[in-house]
């Protein structure tokens, strides 16, 4: 996908319609991060609370990471992006304004579901959501799935499982930054990505979105 001519040109209650690929790559880049969190509405976060034993506090995904997730899973409009760990849910809010994507958001800390709720409903986001739970007792469904390092030891084995049973039944992607999965076989890595950004494809399934 060409995310520079498939952007879509969305228009809620609440957001005027802007192509939002062509308006990013417009800021400079070291002000993208800032520009994008000012266009949500995003102010200063709350300090992390209530993380399991397993869970890693919230560093919100660079605006360069999620540029490069959409455009090198071929996110599209029809396709249906899922955060695991999402914090506010700026990666889901991005991905869906440059795509039309529909896209969710799992994140276990109450307070920044609740702010990430609250910026979905203000900016008119309905094809957004947001889900408080652990990630181990959520259902996995879609067919991009975004990790910045979330979770770590037995919890992140689980979840690999959980995403290895939805690859027999279609194929996905797995989008990682700052970790790897060099031992999931069912896993393909691709080359290039980004610096911190590794993407996989499952190795089984059926295709569920566009490839470019």
């Amino acid at each position: 996908m060409d995310i520079g001519t498939g952007a879509r040109r969305l228009r809620t209650s609440k957001l005027p319609e802007m192509d939002w690929f062509a308006r990013l790559m417009e800021v400079p880049f070291a002000e993208r991060d800032e520009w994008v969190d000012q266009q949500l509405g995003f102010g200063e976060l709350p300090l992390d609370e209530g993380l399991p034993r397993e869970g890693v506090p919230y560093i919100p995904a660079a605006v360069e990471e999620i540029v490069a997730v959409v455009a090198g899973s071929a996110a599209a409009a029809d396709g249906y992006v899922r955060d695991l760990g999402a914090g506010v849910g700026r990666v889901v809010m991005l991905a869906h304004l440059l795509t039309g994507a529909r896209a969710h958001g799992i994140e276990v800390q109450k307070e920044l579901v609740r702010i990430g709720k609250e910026r979905c409903e203000a900016l008119g986001l309905k094809r957004v959501t947001l889900e408080h739970a652990n990630i181990v007792d959520a259902e996995l469904e879609g067919n991009v799935f975004f990790m910045y390092s979330p979770f770590n030891g037995e919890t992140m084995k689980r979840v690999l499982a959980k995403l290895e049973a939805l690859s027999k039944r279609q194929r996905i992607v797995v989008a990682a930054v700052d970790i790897e999965f060099p031992n999931e076989r069912w896993l393909r890595r691709r080359a290039g990505a980004s610096l911190a950004l590794t993407i996989y494809d499952s190795v089984e399934g059926n295709v569920h979105f566009r490839r470019s």
